[in-house]
Order: C-alpha cells, then sequence, then structure tokens
C-alpha cells in the first residue's frame, strides 16, 4: 500500500529523519553507556528509560524510511471554485447549528482538534471537490450519517505549518 503525500510531506519526513540518525542518535547512544554505568541493570530506571527513547527513536526511523520508500507523491488539481487539499473551508452543520474551519490535509498531518482533517477521512474524502453553497452528507459508518453545507472557501497552499503526527 502506499501512502499519498505531498512534496512537502516527504520533504519534513526527510528532515526529521536526518535529524533522528544524524543528531538524536548518537546522543541516545552516550545516554545508554552513561546509565549502564550506574550498576546493577535490573533496578537501573534510567537505563530503562534510555534503552526506550533509543528504541522509541530506531521504531520511529523505520516508519519515516518506510514510508519515504513507498509514498506517492500527492498534487492538488482542485479547480478555484472546489475544495482542495489544504483550503481552509467553512463548514455549517444544520444538526448541531454550528460552524467550524477546516482543512484538508494528508493522513500524516491531520489533527482533528485543530480542524486538520484527514483527506482519507469519511469527512475529508467527502468534502474533497465539493463548492460554496454544496450541501452532503457523510456517511460515517452504516448506522450513522450527517449533513453539512459549504459555506466558504479559502484557497490556501501548504505553508508547511501543520507537524507531522507522531505515530
Amino acid at each position: 500500500m502506499h501512502d499519498e503525500l505531498t512534496r512537502e510531506d516527504l520533504r519534513k519526513m526527510q528532515e526529521e529523519l536526518d535529524y533522528r540518525r544524524l543528531t538524536l542518535m548518537p546522543e541516545l547512544i552516550e545516554e545508554v553507556k552513561r546509565t549502564r554505568a550506574f550498576g546493577d541493570l535490573s533496578e537501573n530506571f534510567e537505563y530503562k528509560a534510555a534503552k526506550q527513547a533509543q528504541n522509541k527513536n530506531r521504531s520511529r526511523i523505520r516508519y519515516l524510511e518506510g514510508m519515504i520508500k513507498t509514498a506517492r507523491v500527492f498534487e492538488d488539481r482542485s479547480d478555484d471554485n472546489s475544495v482542495g487539499l489544504f483550503d481552509k473551508v467553512e463548514i455549517y452543520m444544520p444538526e448541531d447549528d454550528e460552524t467550524d474551519v477546516i482543512q484538508v490535509v494528508t493522513t500524516v498531518r491531520c489533527d482533528p482538534r485543530k480542524g486538520l482533517i484527514s483527506k482519507e477521512s469519511p469527512f475529508g474524502k467527502t468534502v474533497l471537490g465539493k463548492k460554496v453553497g454544496d450541501r452532503f452528507t457523510v456517511q460515517v459508518s452504516e448506522t450513522y450519517s450527517y449533513e453539512a453545507v459549504i459555506r466558504s472557501i479559502e484557497k490556501c497552499e501548504d505553508d508547511g505549518s501543520a507537524p507531522l503526527l507522531e505515530y
């Protein structure tokens, strides 16, 4: 399976990968050596914590390498009147009588609490390509769906401000 990522996603991943390999890994190796000298490893919390941090870093490196290796570069091809990747979209939810502003982003940069919605989510898949005034239904599961209306679209570019997910 290939993840569709933007060039900015790949740049951010490569930047993090370089940092983890070249800066963080040597620091963690030294920390493991330093804490190992504290004595009995079975009761050495500092050593266990250093090993856990080293293993977490190695795991993240493997994840980033895999994502970079298998990624497909995704280009937003939306027109000026429809919702595309990274556009700020004002959405009205009639059921709740609430308005939210969201941005549809790639899966590695989503954070629903901040209004960054994955393009792979039910909402993200449904809203992409819609125009101002469009009313649509988001099918969340077989038994639950809700309606929404697009109030406005502000065309935006990926400015790199949305961070990568940790995992």
